[in-house]
Parts: C-alpha cells; sequence; structure tokens
C-alpha cells in the first residue's frame, strides 16, 4: 500500500449532487482531511476564490502543464479542462493529511490506475429530477447547460459500480459522516 494512495480519498458524482458541500461538511467535521484544489480552464463564479474553490487557468497555462507532467490526471468536461496537480497532493500528504479530491469519472478511473489503493466514492443525487431541481436553483447555467450537465449525469451514473462506494446524498449531514465512516472502516 502506497502513503499516497492509503491517504487519497476520490469522490465524484453528478454536477448538482451536492459533493462541494458534503466535502465542505466533511472538513468540518475532521481535521484529518484536506480538499485538494483542482485546476480548472472554466470561468471563475462570482463567488469563488482563486486558489480555494479552484486554481483557474488559462488554456494556455493548463496545456503547458500537461505537457510538463504536472497533472496526476486531466480531463475536458463540458468544453473546460480540469485536473488534479501532482504537487496539490503529494505536499499535503507528507504533511501527515488525508486528501480529497473532487474529480469526476474519467479522472477518478485515472487515479484509480496509478493508486489503485486509493479510496473511491460516488455520491449519487437521490433521484435525477432532484439533480435538475438542484441544478436550476443553483442559478448558474443558462438552460442549454443545464441540459448538457444533466445529460452528462446520466452518463456518470452508469459507471457507479466501479467505485469502492456508492452514498446517496439526501442529507449533508449524514452523506459526511457516512463518508468519514466509510475511510475509518466503520462501513
Amino acid at each position: 500500500m502506497s502513503e499516497i494512495g492509503k491517504n487519497l480519498v476520490v469522490i465524484s458524482g453528478p454536477s448538482g449532487c451536492g459533493k462541494d458541500t458534503v466535502v465542505k461538511a466533511i472538513l468540518k467535521k475532521d481535521e484529518r482531511f484536506v480538499l485538494s484544489v483542482s485546476a480548472t480552464t472554466r470561468s471563475k463564479r462570482p463567488y469563488e476564490v482563486d486558489g480555494v474553490d479552484y486554481i483557474f487557468l488559462s488554456t494556455q497555462e493548463f496545456i503547458g502543464k500537461i505537457s510538463k507532467g504536472d497533472f496526476l490526471e486531466h480531463t475536458m468536461y463540458c468544453n473546460n479542462y480540469y485536473g488534479t496537480l501532482k504537487s496539490q497532493i503529494e505536499e499535503k500528504i507528507s504533511n501527515g493529511k488525508v486528501v480529497i479530491l473532487v474529480i469526476e469519472v474519467e479522472g477518478a478511473a485515472n487515479v484509480k490506475k496509478v493508486y489503485p489503493d486509493a479510496l473511491t466514492i460516488f455520491v449519487a443525487p437521490p433521484s435525477l429530477e432532484e439533480l435538475e431541481r438542484r441544478l436550476r436553483e443553483r442559478n448558474t447555467e443558462d438552460d442549454g447547460t443545464i441540459k448538457q450537465r444533466l445529460f452528462k449525469a446520466n452518463e456518470e451514473l452508469g459507471f457507479q459500480s466501479s467505485y469502492d462506494y456508492i452514498v446517496e446524498n439526501n442529507y449533508v449531514d449524514q452523506c459526511s459522516q457516512s463518508i468519514i465512516d466509510i475511510f475509518d472502516g466503520k462501513k
């Protein structure tokens, strides 16, 4: 078992399923966990902070980092690049932390190839109807983007069985505690 793999928790799920909210709850409950901040080329939302929510890069910067081998994994999702910088993981684990990666299914599969002992958890919405309601309530995307995200969600739900665990997000507190319990071997 590698030091990095055993201290790596990969969380995936469709856009709008509440992954980020669940992870924020985990971070408040348990100081062992830290979030790996993903890099992206998508536009920053008004409430997001560069370096905290994402590391916002231009497409040219992102491609440059790909060519240097700086990413553990990266992918194109809804016309934007997303990726996990190796430096984000290595630094935090060397400081004794358990690193949570919030990434899409393709990236999760790539991480599992590199670190087979990483814990993978798929956060599922209670239903597609609830997922659509959550996406619309965010009020951050137009109707076309929401439809694109719902189409992608249907695809992603087909990958649930490739994860070590599936946790349904009906209630944030319950879902976040389930993930901590899974990591601790209680489930």
